[in-house]
């Protein structure tokens, strides 16, 4: 039967209707959520990833009642009733994927942002949130259709020996990077290195983690091959060691060997940028070139720019001491002895005489 003029000018109204409504729906949205106290920019992310979901959700309605007034024949109404609770489906789960970043944002600023655990572990919950989402709303609108889904993960059982043993290396990689979020070896801009790889952390996925080289290349590393390597972070460094040997000229009489070995650990102890309580200035080996002097010491900073300003100024203050006592610098030296030899008398035998 067809539908008569008035119910579709009704149903055009409606759906007009609708398209208005959604307009002052998504600025209802904005003004409630203006009154939030959030980051604006937070604020406007979550507003952007709603709007769309709102917009289309109201228009679906629209639709719906318009053609509970339009006559429509049974099969088509079924089949326009079923696929209209599909697209509602689609927008809501479409709705809690888009949103889920931005809540997840909010959730995190909620506990503590400067927590490098709960900074580490975001990425990979988001990610997470976002395939259940995806895996609940093709369930839903599979069994909406009529098909039984816990048949369908029934006969999936059947291969899941096969399934299990393609997917081994993405489970080891998946539970590396739970074992790395555990026992938090690092935190997303430590400097760490292995023996694969040196650099920057900055991302730890569920699968791999990406590490910036100082090269500026980015390296992504297998979850399961980082958890089993042997990890140094040397951001975590509450100091940096100095230390090398000094050689010494061997004809340094001892009284300047002793003043130059005093003077140095003064210097050093009055160092603002070396650490007090460790430091080791002695006399430390007959060398194969000269007298060693061991030096040892911490710097109080681990940045590397100024651990490097620290060991020129130090540098600078033992050989300004070299010059003030005299003293001289060994460097490789080799001495060659040669034996004499004996100068033997001409023979006075002739040949033949005996």
């Amino acid at each position: 039967m067809a539908p008569r003029m008035w119910q579709l000018v009704i149903g055009m109204s409606i759906i007009l209707g609708a398209w208005f409504s959604s307009l002052l729906v998504t600025k209802l949205l904005w003004k409630v959520l203006a009154t939030f106290k959030w980051q604006e920019e937070r604020k406007k992310q979550l507003y952007i990833a709603l709007t769309p979901s709102i917009r289309f959700l109201m228009m679906l309605a629209g639709i719906w009642f318009t053609s509970q007034i339009v006559d429509l024949p049974g099969p088509i109404e079924s089949i326009m009733g079923r696929i209209m609770r599909t697209l509602v489906l689609f927008g809501i789960f479409g709705a809690l994927y888009r949103g889920s970043e931005p809540l997840g944002e909010f959730l995190n600023s909620l506990l503590n942002r400067s927590d490098d655990y709960v900074e580490m572990l975001l990425p990979m919950l988001h990610k997470s949130i976002k395939v259940i989402i995806i895996l609940l709303g093709a369930i839903t609108i599979l069994e909406d259709w009529g098909y039984d889904v816990a048949g369908i993960l029934a006969g999936l059982g059947l291969g899941g020996l096969a399934l299990a043993l393609a997917a081994k290396d993405t489970a080891a990689n998946f539970f590396g990077g739970v074992a790395l979020m555990l026992e938090h070896p690092f935190a997303i801009g430590d400097w760490v290195a292995t023996d694969q790889v040196e650099g920057v952390v900055e991302e730890l996925g569920v699968r791999s983690t990406k590490i910036r080289t100082f090269a500026q290349a980015q390296v992504t590393v297998p979850n399961s091959s980082l958890a089993a390597s042997v990890i140094t972070n040397w951001s975590r460094m509450s100091k940096r060691r100095y230390t090398f040997k000094l050689g010494l000229a061997y004809q340094t009489p001892q009284e300047k060997i002793e003043t130059f070995i005093a003077q140095v650990r003064t210097m050093l102890r009055e160092h603002p940028g070396v650490h007090p309580e460790t430091i080791f200035v002695y006399f430390n080996s007959f060398g194969e070139n000269g007298l060693e002097i061991f030096i040892y010491c911490f710097t109080n900073t681990t940045n590397w720019g100024e651990y490097l300003k620290i060991v020129h100024e130090i540098n600078l203050s033992i050989l300004a001491l070299v010059e003030e006592l005299e003293i001289e610098i060994a460097y490789p030296t080799r001495k060659l002895h040669l034996a004499a030899v004996e100068k033997q008398a001409p023979s006075s035998n002739k040949p033949g005489d005996k």
